[in-house]
């Protein structure tokens, strides 16, 4: 019909060797219908148009009877040898072949066109000539077709560029025309193979049909393929066979092959797979083994059972007649097998043998499929294989004895485990309609679907859907199971950590102190699940700010939990990684991060280095360190545990995303604010593609972009991003959510930095009473907005009523948070600054000594918190009228700052921009004028020339220059 010209035409003519010669015998090797020989017609055909060969004799070598027919036919032709001796025939005609001095040179090309058996050419090579060439094609690619100057060339499919125009030249020359886009749809449907690209061209023009029309049939799993190509008769350029008949041969020849009898059965498994790349580990597992034991063919008669080194030699067999491509390198991808061929083996295979195969290679996935998905790669090329298998044979997977296959419920959680939680949601709305279908609405295995339905829908940020959906499910199982079955108090626990998740931590608190009771009831106190309960109620217990009553639980449980479990159960583990952080939250960060460097040891040793529970202690440990105060330390650290979560889990899952959140939170910590605010905003980005605009975790990196923002110096910017973003928080979360409540403290925060102090005040005091409404009144948020407020009033002018606050809130935090505990430090460093403030500079300045003292002890003399104790201790000592003093005790600040932060820190700039000051009230106008010109440098350089502390500043830096040229001038 139409010759497409290809590489490989290209390669044929052009064959040299490593060092120039050209090459004389060449084998086309691949797999049926690629084309091999066409493009050995093609190349025969040209060198006899262009006189380059005496002598051209094609063979048809698909036995070694055959090819010796077909020498002795050239002996007679073209020596007039006798025609009743065949074998002599042959032998002469080999013989003229061979290049003989002093005769005239014959150049010649033999053609053996699908040699079937490596054996078959034993003896039967043309003679090596100068002037001869041999082509051989054949689908085996055994090691005997090469050597003795003979090369090897793979013949493939066409590319999706020459498929199109082959199939746009066919229809052409029948005056038929299609849309480029169908034509290249069609050839991807027919997987870009020649022979079956020409078929159903033959069959599109005599049927007068369009490719979307063909298409249509091609996607109808219930034809066969031989139904969809023209009749033998009705073939295109003289081919003998249809697509769907052409590898029966090869087939039978590959199930002779040792171990005889398993290549057939092997195929019929992979043809259920995926044709992209079938694991090696599924092909060898179990459940394979026991299909090729029970179906070997009648080549084997033996009851052995097959093992793993007989299934891979199965393999190889497929292999070596081009039915598969069998690469054992490529672990995940071992296997891959055309399409057509796989569609041609179920088409073979009768119906109920079908659905057995099928069920065969849904527990050979399950075999391997690890409980923990250290693999990702493995993972995918698991769930692509579910895929495909669920394609050819979705009733049967769903129709298995008892229930849907666990192999579909797996591949929706290794899908939400992956991070692709769109995907998930849309495997489990898939299931359930199925399931419901086949097995009923109050069936086992629906409610199970639809309860992991409501997982994902909330994991993917619809706490509040995921909620209701459960509550739903709950009905239906006190209704179905009974209110004690183990699944409805299961759905309990999940309703309660919805609840929670969606706003309501105290309703989640009671719900699961409830369900603690019926748990110890029903299962026991020992059972894992009583544990859990336990442990969630605590989680809970810390959300409402109890978190003194929290730990002491997670202490109290940790005992049960190793004593039942064991202590490297990850229920044991969980608790651990709680307890660290309630140490961390409880105001000793050291302790925090020391408890987690354990504990990331222990979930190394259990899990394995690249395990998400591992890489998400290694990134909490960071944190902790970072709130220790080492924050160079924790950007560099999670910088490094980004590497390995990109790698092991992707650039866009979202444990990946939050690593990258949190290094540029600590890349700002540690001084860099507009680096943070730049890397935020590109992480915000990517978080609205992956997760979409209103999820949870979208909108807390829009607040952290938002901050970023006004930390380097747009605080109106950050106060008209915060209203927005009010907006969708309300909208998603509600009004009384946490992140609502904290978006709209920062948002009342940015509005007093940006000059509304009295706005600021009035917005925090609103806030303060739906605190108080819905967290309570002992609540860390809460207390952190009642300093707001006091912060607030003391700007709006009123220090003695600010310090007066202050005081109260004081007593408050000693007695619910612990006099040591940062946020009650916080306070009384407040407490000092606004009675300073409001005159009684000694006293700020006393106060200020002892809480230094108590910092040291705390949090160490290098923490930032202590720093800044000893900052605010020398600026009261100036303020108390020791301007040298505070002078002095600035400049032993600084070097402490530039170690332990670095130069460019913002706590370091302010501390020289004191110094600068105070060194200008000592009477030293040259040094102040000298310090405020480096600080104007450095603000210029890290902030830009516009930033209200750049320009700050530059005024201070006015302002005594002019002082010196008065002083001068006197």
């Amino acid at each position: 019909m139409s010759f497409q010209h290809r590489a490989e035409a290209d390669q044929l003519r052009t064959a040299v060797d490593s060092g120039g010669t050209a090459v004389l015998s060449q084998v086309l090797t691949g797999t049926g219908g690629v084309g091999k020989t066409q493009l050995a017609a093609d190349y025969a055909r040209t060198a006899w148009d262009s006189g380059g060969v005496d002598v051209l004799v094609w063979i048809s070598a698909s036995s070694r009877s055959a090819i010796t027919a077909g020498y002795a036919q050239a002996g007679v032709e073209v020596l007039a040898a006798d025609p009743s001796d065949p074998e002599q025939a042959a032998r002469a005609f080999l013989a003229r072949l061979e290049p003989k001095a002093g005769q005239k040179p014959c150049r010649w090309l033999v053609v053996l066109d699908d040699v079937s058996d490596p054996a078959d050419m034993r003896g039967c090579w043309p003679p090596t000539s100068p002037h001869g060439r041999v082509l051989v094609t054949t689908r085996r690619r055994e090691a005997a077709l090469t050597g003795a100057g003979r090369r090897l060339v793979t013949v493939g499919l066409f590319t999706p560029q020459e498929a199109a125009a082959y199939f746009t030249d066919v229809l052409a020359a029948h005056n038929r025309h299609e849309p480029t886009d169908q034509i290249h749809s069609l050839a991807a449907d027919l997987g870009h193979l020649p022979l079956a690209l020409a078929q159903a061209a033959a069959y599109i023009i005599d049927a007068d049909l369009s490719c979307a029309s063909y298409r249509k049939l091609v996607a109808d799993r219930l034809k066969k393929l031989a139904d969809l190509l023209p009749e033998p008769s009705a073939l295109p350029d003289d081919q003998a066979v249809t697509v769907a008949a052409t590898w029966s041969l090869s087939i039978e020849r590959a199930n002779h092959i040792r171990p005889a009898g398993l290549a057939r059965p092997m195929l019929e498994i992979a043809a259920m797979l995926d044709p992209n790349g079938i694991p090696s580990a599924v092909l060898t597992s179990d459940s394979a083994l026991d299909h090729l034991t029970a179906n070997r063919g009648t080549e084997n008669r033996t009851t052995t059972q097959v093992t793993a080194e007989d299934a891979v030699g199965a393999l190889r067999a497929l292999h070596r007649l081009s039915l598969i491509d069998y690469t054992p390198g490529t672990p995940h991808q071992t296997v891959r097998v055309h399409q057509l061929i796989q569609r041609t083996t179920r088409d073979d295979c009768p119906s109920g043998q079908r659905v057995g195969v099928a069920l065969t290679a849904a527990d050979a996935l399950i075999d391997v499929w690890p409980d923990i998905e250290r693999d990702t790669g493995l993972a995918q090329a698991l769930r692509a294989n579910t895929d495909a298998l669920s394609h050819h044979a979705e009733g049967a997977l769903f129709q298995a004895d008892g229930g849907p296959h666990v192999v579909l419920l797996r591949t929706g959680q290794s899908l939400g485990e992956s991070g692709q939680l769109t995907a998930a949601i849309h495997h489990f709305q898939h299931h359930l309609a199925a399931t419901r279908s086949y097995w009923g609405a109050d069936h086992e295995a629906t409610l199970t679907c639809r309860n992991n339905l409501a997982m994902w829908q909330g994991r993917a940020g619809d706490p509040a859907g995921a909620a209701a959906l459960t509550a739903e499910v709950l009905v239906d199982r006190e209704r179905v199971l009974g209110a004690d079955h183990r699944d409805t108090l299961s759905t309990r626990n999940n309703l309660a950590m919805w609840q929670g998740w969606a706003g309501d931590p105290a309703g989640a608190a009671a719900a699961l102190s409830e369900l603690l009771v019926d748990r110890e009831r029903v299962l026991g106190a020992d059972h894992r699940d009583t544990l859990s309960t336990r442990l969630n109620l605590a989680m809970w217990q810390a959300e409402l700010g109890d978190g003194a009553g929290a730990g002491a639980a997670y202490i109290e449980l940790l005992v049960d939990l190793e004593r039942v479990l064991g202590a490297d159960d990850p229920t044991t583990l969980r608790t651990r990684y709680n307890l660290a952080d309630r140490w961390g939250e409880a105001g000793d960060p050291a302790r925090a991060a020391a408890a987690y460097a354990e504990l990331h040891v222990d979930f190394e040793r259990v899990l394995g280095a690249d395990h998400p529970d591992t890489l998400s202690t290694g990134s909490a440990l960071a944190s902790w360190r970072g709130k220790a105060g080492d924050t160079a330390g924790a950007a560099e650290a999670t910088a490094e545990l980004l590497a390995d979560f990109e790698r092991v889990l992707g650039a866009d899952h979202p444990e990946t995303l939050r690593t990258r959140r949190n290094l540029a939170d600590w890349r700002g910590e540690a001084g860099d604010l507009a680096g943070a605010a730049a890397a935020t905003a590109e992480l915000l980005a990517d978080f609205e593609r992956v997760l979409g605009a209103d999820h949870p975790e979208t909108l807390s990196t829009g607040s952290a972009l938002a901050s970023w923002r006004g930390k380097a110096g747009d605080a109106a910017g950050a106060a008209a991003a915060y209203a927005d973003l009010l907006v969708a928080l309300e909208r998603v979360l509600g009004a009384d959510h946490p992140q609502t409540l904290g978006a709209r403290h920062s948002l009342a925060g940015w509005r007093g930095k940006a000059g509304d102090t009295a706005g600021a005040a009035a917005a925090t005091a609103e806030l303060l009473a739906d605190f108080e409404r819905v967290l309570g009144p002992d609540h860390p948020d809460t207390l952190g907005a009642r300093g707001a407020l006091a912060h607030w009033q003391g700007k709006a002018g009123d220090a003695a009523g600010a310090a007066a606050a202050y005081a109260d809130l004081l007593a408050d935090r000693e007695r619910v948070l612990g006099a040591d505990h940062p946020q009650t430090l916080g306070a009384r460093h407040s407490l000092a600054g606004w009675r300073g403030k409001a005159g009684d500079t000694a006293g700020a300045a006393a106060a200020t000594a002892e809480l230094l003292a108590d910092f040291e002890r705390v949090l160490g003399p290098d923490h930032p918190d202590t720093l800044g104790a000893r900052g605010a201790l020398a600026h009261w000592q100036g303020k108390a009228g020791d301007a040298a003093g505070a002078a002095a005790a600035y400049a032993d600040l600084l070097v402490a700052l530039e170690r332990v932060l670095g130069a460019d820190h913002p706590q370091t700039l302010g501390a020289r921009h004191s110094l600068a000051g105070w060194r200008g009230k000592a009477g030293d106008a040259a040094g102040a004028i000298e310090s405020f010109s480096e600080v104007h440098v450095a603000l210029e350089r890290l902030l830009g020339a516009d930033h209200p502390d750049t320009l700050d500043t530059r005024d201070n830096l006015t302002y005594w220059r002019h002082v010196s040229n008065e002083t001068d001038a006197q």
